[in-house]
């Protein structure tokens, strides 16, 4: 392997903390490497210390000798003129183009493609360049699935270093070769990719819990002897009077952010018909079809997942669903009970002159009541940040407010379209746990297979030419069709792929790691177990209890099948 960057002891302060703090990491050619933190931890400022292009405080940082360093920004830029011009021709170009949807929009001068558009036209562009290092800024943002599969491709044949920072705890599983974790401005690397941080994050916790209550067992020894009182107190050595008012003042290190995000809403009970779609199509005005045919049924407690290329009308397949927006023909209904809400791509609609209690509180609230203060200091709004301008807020907390204000209205829908952008992986993995444990229907967008794998236990696909399909399996058979992998039988489309029998433990996978699955398993099942009863309870037609039951009877069977594999992976 060639050195190509090496950073020794460098360090950055902020304006109120240290950034990065006596960081050493040496990249050389083969290295992929992970970059995690919180919102606002340093990881982008580490990107570009990396690149050069910003200096540290202190520390040294050397380049080989010719080092040619390619760095994609979250928000990309372009030269102006087509995409051709930019890119280059060629037929490596013209794949990549292709198999990023973007072939058709060679000719389209670069200011005018999307967010989205952009960053796929930027990700062509870099891999066909001549770069050692690569250098990638939440790459995954705004892209499909198909296009992400070929992201990892080009990560995983690149003959140079990949240094990148993502959400995508999938891609990081697949492709990187060590993870860098930046905690209030320390740093930890750890060999292997994004399972065995959670490991070694795991490891440490249990460390820092086993030296607290060593500290505080000491603490209390010498509290007790303190308190004997003043005359055995005198004929003792002051040094371990001094050691014991140390013990006693002394505290573990805060939290990066103060105790946990505590989701729970109050959610209204919903009744045996959520959503029904019967014969709808949407077009534009200028008469391109988006949809055509779709008919769906969602019920209570339902867990769909939606995915499909880019403009294929995922996003206008879910603004039908939640009538935001009117089908040319057909119907779209929601049943009595129904309260929405929307968790939109494009990061809402709210006044970004107002401040983050204004919004809470609403047009009819006062600012700053007790109630809004708990609310927001349960989605980490503490300090300043109540009174801050939501145009002032990074695009982490601004997604974050974009949450509370979605749950606040405490529905029982909730559709969210691509929630993953701009959040930190602690934030997505408590949204996670959350909506593991929320009884209502949801509805998901997203290319973040973990977190669809997550939380959703039906897959919806949108195909070009308008049609909506069924996915038996959810998403892991998603993933192991697009990966070419052929199972031996096809499990029905309305039970979770896993659930049909017990998973199979794996000498190759980490058992901690088996264990988690296992749990997944059981709670994926568990909620679907829940909505079949309701469903049996609230029908009143004969033969439909019957289907149900006859359902409810396998996800049981299947159930206790994954709790006795939990059990044995426990033991």
């Amino acid at each position: 392997m060639t050195i190509l960057i090496d950073l020794q002891k460098v360090a950055l302060q902020g304006s109120d903390r240290a950034l990065l703090d006596n960081l050493s990491l040496t990249i050389s050619s083969g290295d992929r490497i992970g970059v995690v933190g919180i919102n606002g931890a340093g990881k982008s400022i580490l990107l570009n210390i990396i690149a050069g292009n910003l200096a540290p405080d202190s520390g040294d940082i050397r380049r080989g000798r010719g080092v040619q360093v390619g760095f994609l920004e979250q928000i990309p830029t372009l030269p102006s003129g087509t995409v051709r011009a930019a890119l280059g021709s060629g037929w490596q170009v013209d794949a990549a183009l292709d198999r990023l949807g973007m072939l058709g929009a060679a000719d389209i001068d670069t200011a005018h493609l999307s967010g989205g558009q952009l960053k796929r036209v930027a990700l062509a562009r870099i891999f066909a360049e001549a770069n050692d290092v690569l250098i990638l800024d939440e790459p995954t943002n705004h892209l499909d699935l198909s296009a992400i599969q070929w992201l990892e491709q080009q990560i995983v044949n690149f003959r140079g270093a990949v240094v990148l920072v993502s959400h995508d705890r999938f891609l990081l599983d697949q492709v990187t070769t060590r993870m860098v974790e930046i905690d209030r401005g320390k740093t930890f690397v750890h060999a292997g990719g994004y399972s065995r941080l959670l490991e070694a994050q795991a490891e440490r916790e249990e460390q820092a819990a086993s030296v607290e209550q060593t500290r505080r067992n000491l603490a209390r020894t010498e509290l007790a002897w303190l308190r004997r009182g003043v005359k055995a107190r005198s004929t003792k050595p002051q040094a371990r009077i001094d050691a014991a008012e140390r013990l006693l003042s002394s505290r573990p290190e805060a939290a990066a952010r103060a105790g946990t995000l505590e989701l729970s809403v109050d959610t209204p009970r919903l009744g045996t018909m959520v959503i029904r779609t019967h014969n709808v199509t949407f077009s534009y005005d200028n008469g391109r079809q988006i949809l055509r045919d779709v008919n769906l049924e969602l019920g209570p407690g339902d867990r769909v997942g939606i995915v499909g290329p880019n403009g294929a009308g995922k996003s206008t397949f879910v603004n039908l669903l939640a009538q935001q927006a009117e089908p040319s023909t057909g119907t779209v209904k929601h049943g009595p009970t129904v309260v929405t809400s929307y968790f939109e791509q494009n990061g809402g609609n709210f006044n970004l002159e107002a401040t983050v209690q204004e919004l809470v509180a609403g047009p009819q609230g006062v600012p700053g009541s007790p109630a809004d203060v708990a609310l927001m200091k349960r989605f980490w709004f503490t300090g300043a940040l109540p009174s801050t301008k939501a145009r002032e807020l990074s695009g982490g907390e601004r997604r974050r407010l974009q949450l509370l204000l979605a749950l606040a209205v405490r529905p029982n829908v909730l559709f969210l379209d691509e929630p993953t952008n701009d959040l930190d992986l602690e934030t997505i993995r408590l949204v996670e746990e959350f909506l593991s444990q929320w009884p209502g229907t949801l509805i998901v967008v997203s290319h973040d297979r973990t977190f669809l794998s997550r939380t959703t236990d039906r897959l919806l696909e949108v195909h070009e030419d308008g049609t909506i399909t069924d996915i038996p399996g959810g998403i892991d058979a998603w993933i192991a069709r697009a990966a070419g992998v052929v199972t031996s039988a096809q499990p029905r489309a309305d039970v979770p792929a896993s659930s049909t029998s017990a998973p199979a433990a794996s000498s190759g996978v980490p058992r901690g790691r088996q264990i988690r699955e296992a749990a997944k398993e059981m709670s994926r099942l568990d909620r679907r177990r829940n909505t079949l009863t309701e469903k049996i309870l609230a029908s009143l037609d004969h033969l439909e209890q019957a289907k149900l039951g006859s359902e409810l009877e396998s996800v049981q069977k299947a159930l206790s099948a994954a709790e006795d594999h939990w059990l044995a992976l426990a033991e």
